[in-house]
């Protein structure tokens, strides 16, 4: 496990104002890494840490010097995606953190060395997607994701029998991964109403987010190799916020009998900023006692570190906004609140599984979780489970209603972490608005 050091001192403080601020999401101790480019100009895509309410361009402060310690990793930054540092390792990544964090602090004398256009405002600053991502893999690692959404279809037998032994997932689409910001389209397919007789083609109607958390992977491993769990961390960059949107029509029609394909490759949402796996170290904790009921995991998923330390506790949220409430200037409706503390697998078991059978992984690939829900209602991360299947409709602010997504409809998701004696660190926002299908002929 990644050793506490001094970047994660909750009493250090930056030049920045806007991170020092109690409620800041990017304090000194979170430096979360995406890539950016100014909005309105020409410049070209490149790494940037997210300090308060500023995006600092790495590369600039390496080209003026500014980065001991950690000149050749901070070389790795002019570029457009975050893959080259990615696939220089942990220990690389850390020298970056802690050469960052030194010169971003209140006393630090390099501040006034820092080019002006290094330093750009959050909120004139394009975010672009984090990572060149060549590979993505959706989980299923949520029992009670599993359980609710298992119970709408085998009310006799929710979980199907390989679950408690197998972290369950799907190959997905990394070409329909978008940053955060990106319009959604309302995908078109087919989908059968259980009373017809034949399905029919046409836009989904019943539209779903899934609240999800996302891995990126940093070294990768050879083709026939398996990474041990002992070492899957090695293997971790950081993570990101995840919306897996879901057609559950199309899905449910489709997904017999090798799972999702065209009702969830239409899109999926991401956050542009990557927490890396050093700033969510004070978060770790023992992973969830399973009941004595249940069967131990095979010894290649099995080790004491990961029982005691493999579980982060993030809080995770989703919210939505319609037209109509953004019109009427109603702040967005929170819809669940759980956190990453209840999966029944570990994103480090989920990177030795992926790989157990040879499976090469490569730097900026992305692996998620699945559905994040947690064992109460307030809790559950799909509109599958809060409306029970469309079941149950639900009212919005506004007074519409709702059992699926609608056209216009904005969903938000955000995620933090917090712990007594700690910084409290964010992970910004993943958005995404519905916009009309288009006509498939």
């Amino acid at each position: 496990m990644i050793e506490l050091n001094e970047t994660h001192d909750p009493a250090l403080e930056s030049w920045i104002a806007a991170a020092n601020v109690e409620a800041a999401a990017f304090p000194i101790q979170n430096l979360p890494l995406g890539v950016f480019s100014r909005r309105g100009s020409k410049d070209a895509p490149r790494v940037g840490v997210a300090i308060g309410d500023t995006v600092l361009d790495v590369s600039a402060c390496h080209a003026a010097g500014l980065l001991e310690g950690a000149l050749d990793t901070a070389a790795a930054c002019g570029e457009p995606a975050l893959n080259r540092l990615m696939s220089l390792g942990a220990g690389h990544a850390s020298r970056l953190r802690l050469a960052l964090s030194r010169l971003l602090r209140r006393n630090s004398a390099l501040r006034t060395r820092v080019p002006a256009h290094a330093l750009v405002p959050l909120d004139q600053a394009e975010l672009h997607l984090p990572a060149s991502i060549g590979d993505y893999s959706d989980f299923f690692a949520s029992i009670h994701h599993a359980t609710n959404a298992g119970r709408m279809f085998r009310p006799d037998a929710p979980l199907l029998p390989n679950y408690k032994y197998v972290p369950i997932a799907y190959h997905g689409r990394a070409s329909s991964v978008v940053v955060s910001g990106t319009p959604v389209r309302r995908p078109t397919g087919q989908a059968k109403a259980p009373d017809a007789s034949a399905p029919i083609e046409g836009p989904s109607k019943r539209l779903d987010y899934e609240l999800e958390l996302g891995v990126f992977i940093s070294l990768g491993n050879s083709l026939g190799e398996p990474i041990p769990l002992a070492r899957a961390e090695q293997h971790v960059f950081g993570m990101c916020l995840v919306n897996d949107w879901s057609a559950r029509d199309i899905q449910a029609w489709e997904y017999q009998p090798l799972g999702p394909f065209l009702g969830k490759s239409f899109g999926t949402t991401v956050s542009p900023w990557v927490v890396t796996l050093e700033a969510l170290a004070p978060f770790r904790r023992a992973a969830p006692e399973r009941p004595s009921s249940d069967p131990p995991p095979l010894p290649y998923l099995s080790s004491a570190d990961d029982r005691a330390n493999g579980a982060i506790d993030i809080a995770v949220e989703v919210a939505v906004s319609s037209s109509k409430m953004r019109a009427a200037g109603i702040s967005p409706h929170t819809l669940a609140r759980t956190s990453l503390r209840h999966l029944y697998w570990t994103i480090f078991q989920m990177v030795a599984h992926h790989t157990v059978n040879g499976c090469n992984l490569r730097p900026g690939d992305l692996i998620a979780t699945g559905t994040a829900s947690g064992p109460t209602p307030e809790e559950l991360g799909s509109l599958l489970e809060l409306t029970a299947n469309g079941a149950k409709p639900f009212t919005l602010p506004s007074g519409e209603g709702r059992t699926f997504l609608e056209d216009g409809d904005e969903v938000i998701l955000r995620a933090h972490c917090s712990r007594e004696g700690v910084r409290s660190i964010g992970f910004g926002e993943a958005r995404g608005v519905v916009t009309p299908a288009l006509s498939s002929t």
